[in-house]
């Protein structure tokens, strides 16, 4: 499950930016922050759904 948080954390980093501001900023509809940031903090949400119900199988 940490691998989940990490994951989720990097997709929220990836996303995260400079903020537009008073002068028009381009960079908010960069490929990065529109598409890869979100993508990546939904798999680490989907990964962790995955480790809620199939837990780990002791020995």
């Amino acid at each position: 499950m940490a691998l989940a948080l990490v994951i989720i954390v990097v997709g929220f980093a990836l996303t995260a930016g400079e903020p537009s501001g008073e002068v028009y900023n381009p960079d908010i509809f960069s490929f990065r922050r529109i598409t890869v940031g979100p993508m990546t903090s939904l798999a680490g949400f989907v990964l962790m759904i995955v480790a809620i119900l199939f837990p780990a199988k002791k020995k």
